[in-house]
């Protein structure tokens, strides 16, 4: 079974079943990686679960090993420790143990750090449109948080869907992104605003419908189009597939390394 050796040094839980999570090496330093790619949590089955989580069905082995990759939240510029957005599947068998943890906690770190869902494609003079739906916004802020230069040339959007205005993870971070730089917009939408305990003004949704309102031409004066604007999908399948349905309509092409294209997806389950 593989060492724990990696701390954690800090847990915020952003709202009932969404945790941010920053865990540092322990005696080993983390080597470089690219904003995007994602690494790999585990535990024992040893390891506690959180309360309210389900039983393993059927039971697991004591000396059975979980891990599981989560694309890294952090900058690739910080490092001391790598941070994470993750969700909580009370039927699942890691993430109810990783819900478990305290900081001060010990967990395991894969050492390497992988994935193809990056800005490494995306040529210099294009504008990037990041579409999310719940923790899909984790390797955004990855990318954010190194990439974005405020007055920059490249102008950045962030499509962030969630049930509730609690689920909007980062809002408060994107926000002051949005006021500090002119070339980065922020856009929340929810899909169940009659939930909420203060009415919602903002956007409302699911969204493959709310692209084609086009608000966002409306805000950058502008169409985007393949020639300008590439666009990065992430969360739930429905959501990337619907979208890549919608942006095909309009010209946008999948890409791959054989044949480059303007939209990169990442489907999270």
């Amino acid at each position: 079974m593989p060492h724990l050796n990696a701390i954690v040094t800090q847990r915020i839980d952003s709202a009932p079943g969404l945790m941010i999570l920053r865990v540092a090496p322990e005696g080993w330093e983390l080597p470089p990686f690219t904003p995007g790619q994602f690494a790999v949590l585990g535990l024992p089955a040893s390891a506690p679960k959180s309360p309210g989580a389900e039983p393993d069905d059927p039971p697991l082995p004591q000396d059975t090993f979980l891990s599981r990759a989560y694309s890294i939240a952090s900058s690739s510029l910080e490092r001391q420790y790598l941070e994470f957005y993750l969700v909580e599947v009370k039927t699942g068998a890691l993430t109810p143990r990783l819900f478990a943890l305290k900081e001060g906690d010990r967990v395991w770190l894969g050492p390497k750090f992988t994935g193809r869902f990056t800005l490494d494609q995306v040529p210099q003079d294009q504008n990037v449109v990041f579409i999310a739906t719940g923790t899909g916004l984790a390797p955004y802020m990855s990318m954010l948080r190194t990439h974005l230069e405020a007055g920059g040339s490249r102008r950045y959007a962030v499509l962030h869907g969630a049930r509730r205005s609690r689920d909007l993870g980062y809002r408060e971070e994107l926000l002051v992104m949005q006021g500090l730089a002119p070339n980065f917009l922020y856009i929340p939408v929810l899909t169940r605003p009659e939930t909420e305990p203060v009415p919602w003004k903002g956007h409302t949704g699911r969204l493959p419908a709310f692209w084609k309102e086009k608000i966002l031409e409306r805000a950058w004066g502008f169409q985007p189009s393949p020639a300008n604007t590439h666009c990065f999908l992430c969360g739930n399948p429905a959501m990337v597939e619907a979208m890549e349905a919608v942006l095909e309509a309009e010209g946008f092409t999948e890409h791959s390394t054989r044949k480059p294209g303007q939209v990169h997806s990442e489907k999270y389950w």
